[in-house]
């Protein structure tokens, strides 16, 4: 979104062209009031944002003269109430008030018509009740507060798609959570009910010395750190090429570095996953104090080829919990079916150590549709919950990400062409099939993702084959069961 500045606001130089987006250029001394003329911007405002202002309060008349504004961003300001005057936006869809040190969301102050709420990093203790009135709200970010529960009005929430609950204060989760019909994305990680490390330790990592790293160039930089591509020389004569990721202390919107870290090497190894191959030791920032971006360990991974592309872009503001695609990616039936049985294997392999990945979505996996295989990454919504910890739910947490998965295969499906022989017909018509269960609103009536991944290996017609027993999963079965 093109940027303001204050002094041409002031003088009335937005005034009457028809803006619909607009966001202010941090003035270089913080704000205390809201600038009046912006409300002269009338009934074209649909999106206004005023991060990093210094705000702590709004007009009263907002909703009256903004009647169109859809989207309203506050993040970095100093709102310690949720504004009750936002709740008088007609059409107000989206609104963030992160890092505010924001302590108290009031009743009857959500807009009516929020679909995207974004509360990360305060230090809230409650949500209203008030919030089950929001029928239509999908993405909910509450990661990095103070809460214990949630109001028992939010199960009327029945379009809610995403919610991120992790840094908080849950001892346990509210079983209505595992009735929310498309409930598919959840990240509790960092709160009592979860676990802060695997269960069983990681056999087969390597200890890796900074020394032993020689960095080539960034790969990708988020929140939780930096992905590098670096040569792991493990001895004079011989280095590898390898991926690295360095976690720094900055809260995600989906949870800390710390428990994405860990959660990476509790994974474990799976033809889909990224492989994690060893954590790095010794590097200079270890002993660095406590600070917004201390560094929080590293990792060292295998290097997927540049040739392997993401399967999809993040969700857009408009279509908000579903993935977006070019128009032109197409993906044949066959190579589709490979690479979902492999996702489907992986989420497995997870479940079956007590890890929900929290962010199952195309634009987190990497593909190469020429050899029909994928692999999924980014652990940052990723839950450590252990079976013996959440032994009650950890069924409905499993069968929640499993329609993560239904979309993915909803959204292949819109991406096959039309085949011409009766094998790929044939694979639409399974495809077609197996995403009415997973997608089923009883969540307790879809399937697992190891009945999934049965049913994928029977249309590759090779279920069984090489197949190296599940020990893990064996483990947990009782004897008077056996």
């Amino acid at each position: 979104m093109e940027s303001q500045n204050l002094e041409t606001l002031k003088t009335g130089g937005y005034k009457g062209v028809g803006l619909t987006q607009f966001k202010l250029e941090p003035p270089t001394a913080r704000l205390t009031v809201f600038p009046p003329e912006i409300l002269e911007l009338g009934d074209t405002l649909e999106q206004l944002d005023l991060s990093g202002t210094g705000l702590s309060s709004l007009p009263a008349d907002i909703g009256s003269a903004l009647p169109n504004l859809k989207i309203a961003f506050f993040s970095g300001c100093n709102f310690t109430v949720f504004p009750r005057e936002l709740a008088s936006c007609p059409k107000l869809e989206m609104v963030a008030f992160r890092s505010n040190g924001m302590e108290e969301v009031p009743q009857d102050s959500l807009p009516p018509r929020l679909r995207w709420l974004i509360l990360t990093d305060n230090r809230i203790s409650a949500l209203p009740a008030s919030i089950g009135r929001c029928s239509r709200l999908e993405k909910c970010m509450l990661a990095g507060n103070l809460l214990q529960e949630l109001p028992a009005e939010m199960a009327q929430c029945t379009k809610l798609a995403l919610l991120r609950l992790s840094a908080n204060r849950f001892d346990k989760l509210p079983p209505w959570l595992f009735g929310l019909p498309e409930l598919a994305f959840l990240s509790f990680g960092g709160n009592p009910c979860a676990l802060s490390k695997a269960s069983r330790p990681s056999f087969g990592l390597a200890d890796v010395k900074w020394d032993d790293l020689e960095v080539q160039h960034v790969l990708g930089q988020g929140a939780s750190g930096i992905t590098s591509q670096a040569l792991w020389k493990q001895t004079p004569e011989y280095g590898e090429e390898v991926a690295i990721k360095l976690f720094r202390g900055a809260l995600t919107s989906d949870g800390t570095p710390a428990d994405e870290m860990a959660a990476c090497l509790a994974a474990g190894a799976h033809e889909s996953l990224i492989m994690v191959m060893g954590r790095i030791h010794g590097h200079p920032d270890e002993a660095s104090g406590p600070g917004v971006n201390k560094f929080q360990g590293g990792i060292v991974m295998q290097l997927i080829p540049s040739y392997y592309k993401v399967l999809g872009q993040p969700p857009s503001l408009s279509s908000c919990t579903r993935d977006c695609y070019p128009e032109d990616a197409t993906h044949g039936a066959i190579p589709a079916l490979s690479m979902l049985t492999g996702i489907a294997g992986a989420a497995a392999h997870l479940h079956a150590r007590g890890i929900s990945h929290g962010d199952l979505y195309a634009h987190n996996i990497l593909a190469s549709t020429a050899d029909a295989h994928a692999v999924l990454g980014d652990f940052g919504a990723a839950t450590i919950y252990g079976h013996q910890l959440c032994s009650n739910l950890a069924s409905g947490i499993e069968k929640l990400e499993v329609l993560a998965f239904a979309h993915l295969l909803e959204d292949v499906l819109k991406l096959s062409a039309e085949e011409d022989e009766a094998r790929g017909r044939d694979l639409r018509r399974g495809f077609e099939q197996l995403h009415v269960r997973c997608a089923n609103p009883l969540v307790a009536a879809r399937p697992t993702f190891a009945e999934i991944l049965e049913e994928l290996e029977d249309m590759m017609g090779w279920r069984g084959m090489m197949r190296i027993p599940d020990i893990e999963r064996a483990e947990r079965v009782e004897p008077d069961t056996i």
